[in-house]
């Protein structure tokens, strides 16, 4: 390279590539990201929809289970209603009375109890009901979400090796007294091992350059900034163009 316009040109060109590179593979590496993350929301809305069922199932259980009592409750009461007729003193008939008095008072709050869990029942159900709805749009969201990922992947692998070729490619225009520093770079740095000059600052940590590596830049020398070890180019529009 002859001047500052071809050198900055690489080195330009190399840090375009590589930033695409990390982009395309940044996209790539979403797709497993969203799919776990898809997963994870079906698999909260089953056990959402599970632990619904399971509080339908335990109402259900209580309520058949005051019903129960109920009618074995009011059996007793027509029992004891019988013995009216039998009873053998007025004492035992005033007694048998207060009896019947107190099963029906007590089925009367079990009456409302049942009427009660008659009510909660419905609401279950209507909670059994949403969750079923959410669990289902939550599968198709994450059927559509696979194949949203699936043509994503279809696109980028491609361009993600032919902007590899490419980079490969570009790298052989590099003086090879220059590769293997650069090497080191960007297995240290990635992308951020090489950075635009961004007025008299390192584009990558904004340090102030001083006039001496702003001159050797318009020499056509490669510079590092001394701050991040970036790999520094000019900007097309402040190249020197001979």
């Amino acid at each position: 390279m002859s001047d500052a316009s071809s050198s900055a040109d690489l080195l330009c060109t190399l840090h375009r590539l590589h930033r695409q590179i990390n982009d395309i593979k940044g996209q790539l590496q979403r797709g497993p990201r969203q799919q776990k993350a898809g997963e994870a929301a079906v698999v909260a809305c089953e056990q959402a929809l599970s632990d619904a069922k399971e509080t339908l199932k335990q109402a259900r259980l209580a309520s058949d289970e005051k019903q129960l009592q109920l009618k074995t409750r009011e059996q007793r009461v027509a029992d004891t209603q019988s013995k009216l007729n039998t009873a053998s003193s007025n004492r035992e008939y005033d007694a048998l009375k207060e009896q019947i008095a107190a099963d029906q008072q007590a089925n009367e709050v079990l009456s409302d109890e049942i009427f009660e869990s008659l009510e909660q029942l419905d609401e279950l159900e209507a909670a059994v009901d949403k969750r079923a709805k959410e669990l289902a749009q939550r599968q198709e969201d994450q059927t559509a979400l696979l194949e949203q990922i699936a043509t994503r992947q279809a696109v980028l692998t491609p361009d993600l090796e032919r902007v590899q070729a490419e980079l490969k490619e570009t790298e052989t225009a590099m003086p090879p007294e220059m590769k293997q520093e650069y090497d080191r770079i960007i297995a240290a740095r990635g992308e951020d091992g090489l950075a635009p000059v961004d007025g008299e600052s390192c584009g990558g940590c904004y340090q102030t350059l001083s006039p001496q590596v702003m001159n050797e830049l318009y020499l056509n020398n490669y510079m590092v900034c001394s701050a991040c070890g970036a790999w520094l180019y000019l900007p097309e529009e402040r190249r020197i163009q001979k």
